[in-house]
């Protein structure tokens, strides 16, 4: 039979820890990702600017009677709620482990990411049937009023932007949520392009293809939203992770003989994780040089792949008669 060995156990249960921390092996790839508490307050400054922004366009909108002014507000409600639901998802990501769901709520931020993502594209697919509308029958447009709410959109989500890029955007609910202020500003620098070219031509099909355009962005941050969300939730290797690469380096160890059932994949954001079985000399199980060859992949698995959570199962060769399949 085969030995199965946790990374986190006894002394590799502090590396692991101190990994996480940026003081252990490989620790560099988290030593510099801001904290969950700064996560929170860069969100919530950037929500709370988004939210009063939103309520001055619908006091506006309502003195005037604009429906564009009402549009946008309700445009920037879903950045408020792309911003909200990452929140929200920070506070869930939190909450300790428990027996039914051993690593916690730690994925509630990849669903966040997806939903983020789905939102951009519903978004964008509204708003292409409208441009294509606006192009074959553009409407009258007063581009000077446009022009100046567009112009404090700009402000307004350049310092949102500014906020969320100080967060941790390795996390893919903060990405998200970054992605919509993104768009967002991409909006309202068209809004404003298009705005000043109605009112320096009087071309009014340029709010459809300004819109348009915008539209392309959405879809392309939308799309890779899911994708990476995807990839998450398929138990897919992390992007960039060369497999072979990690089955290569193990077999380096002296004594490995074999490596098989090797998986890699992602719990959540910067949380990689890995399961394989190691064929090992039969001396190594009689000599007591298993621990220390234990000791030797983990530290090769995070000092090279920056994998802290590992399960590692040792084998001697003729238990290979005894597996039910290799996958």
């Amino acid at each position: 039979m085969g030995t199965r060995h946790e990374s986190h156990d006894g002394r590799e249960a502090h590396e692991q820890q101190t990994a996480h921390d940026g003081h252990g092996h490989g620790g560099h790839a988290h030593s510099h990702a801001p904290s969950a508490d700064a996560d929170r307050r860069y969100l919530s400054a950037a929500l709370a600017l988004l939210v009063l922004y939103m309520l001055a366009e619908v006091v506006v909108a309502f003195a005037t009677g604009s429906l564009a002014l009402l549009s946008d507000a309700a445009h920037m409600l879903t950045d408020a709620a792309a911003i909200a639901l990452a929140l929200w998802a920070i506070h869930l990501a939190a909450k300790p482990a428990n027996a039914r769901l051993t690593f916690g709520f730690k994925r509630a931020e990849i669903l966040s990411g997806l939903g983020n993502g789905i939102t951009l594209l519903l978004l964008g697919a509204v708003l292409l049937v409208e441009a294509v509308r606006r192009l074959v029958d553009p409407p009258q447009v007063e581009p000077k009023p446009v022009l100046a709410v567009a112009l404090a959109g700009v402000v307004v989500n350049v310092a949102a932007g500014m906020l969320l890029a100080r967060a941790n955007r390795t996390s893919l609910n903060v990405e998200g949520a970054y992605r919509h202020i993104i768009t967002d500003l991409y909006g309202f620098i068209g809004t404003a392009v298009a705005a000043a070219v109605i009112w320096a031509t009087g071309w009014m099909r340029a709010d459809a293809v300004a819109t348009l355009i915008v539209v392309a962005l959405m879809f392309h941050a939308g799309a890779g939203l899911v994708a990476q969300a995807g990839r998450v939730l398929l138990e897919g290797a992390p992007d960039g992770t060369d497999v072979e690469a990690i089955r290569a380096h193990m077999l380096e160890v002296d004594h490995v003989r074999d490596v098989h059932d090797l998986h890699v994949w992602s719990v959540t954001s910067d949380l990689p994780a890995l399961s394989a079985h190691l064929v090992i000399d039969d001396e190594c199980f009689h000599d007591g040089h298993a621990p220390r060859l234990l000791d030797e992949v983990l530290e090769c698995l995070v000092g090279h792949f920056d994998v802290d959570h590992s399960t590692l199962q040792f084998e001697p060769a003729s238990h290979a008669a005894h597996e039910s399949g290799l996958h």
